[in-house]
């Protein structure tokens, strides 16, 4: 082949190599778009065009840094260049804004067929939004730790539905009907419902009786 000939086909495979890289890219414009418009607000999407990295940035969704179209890379596209081994996927890693809200970013390196990184998509979560509102969700569950070990109540329907209910239940967790347990199984399943505190109604003692098939006595003795 001449020399000529081996410059042309050399320009034809960097024409081919362009295209597909810049088809890559213009797939991850649409991601990025797709993923900034999914969370307004709250988290900044950006992609990087690693080819270019003094005007990098090609989109930038939910603007959270202040930066534009057309500016530079950073630090990890710039690693990215250097060293194509460089770990293409670096995740939730603590950053800030640059008016000092902290973050929570991903930044995920983007090859090409000849494992080159051409592109970064870029994750930052604006924390500081998210901070707040798991303080008063944290404050809202919270309970106090004096009642934790014996609860005062429990917000549980106490008529006759709710307690045939639970026997049958229990009953069920010890793969048998309520009548057909066996002792041991009866008082366990009494002192359940007397810890669970189903005894607090005036007729519990007497329908506990009827379910299991015993005397109003017996589930007393099974309580103790």
């Amino acid at each position: 082949m001449s020399s000529d000939a081996s410059d042309a086909s050399d320009a034809a495979d960097a024409a081919v190599s362009t295209d597909e890289d810049e088809h890559l890219i213009r797939e991850a414009e649409g991601i990025a778009v797709a993923l900034g418009r999914m969370f307004p607000g709250l988290c900044e999407v950006v992609l990087h065009d690693l080819r270019d990295p003094q005007h990098a940035i090609r989109v930038i969704e939910n603007n959270l840094s202040g930066r534009e179209v057309g500016d530079s890379a950073t630090e990890l596209g710039l690693a990215r260049i250097e060293d194509p081994e460089y770990p293409s996927v670096i995740q939730n890693y603590p950053n800030r804004f640059p008016d000092g809200r902290p973050a929570k970013s991903t930044s995920i390196g983007i090859k090409n067929a000849a494992g080159r990184y051409i592109a970064a998509l870029c994750l930052n979560l604006d924390v500081s939004v998210l901070s707040p509102v798991t303080l008063a969700l944290s404050n809202l569950v919270a309970t106090d730790t004096e009642y934790r070990e014996q609860p005062l109540e429990t917000l549980r329907d106490r008529n006759a539905r709710a307690l045939r209910r639970a026997v049958e239940e229990l009953a069920a967790e010890r793969g048998a009907t309520p009548r057909s347990l066996g002792r041991q199984d009866k008082r366990a399943l009494v002192r359940q419902l007397h810890q669970d505190g189903y005894f607090d109604s005036r007729d519990a003692a007497q329908a506990i009786a009827d379910l299991l098939g015993v005397s109003r006595a017996t589930v007393y003795n099974y309580t103790k």
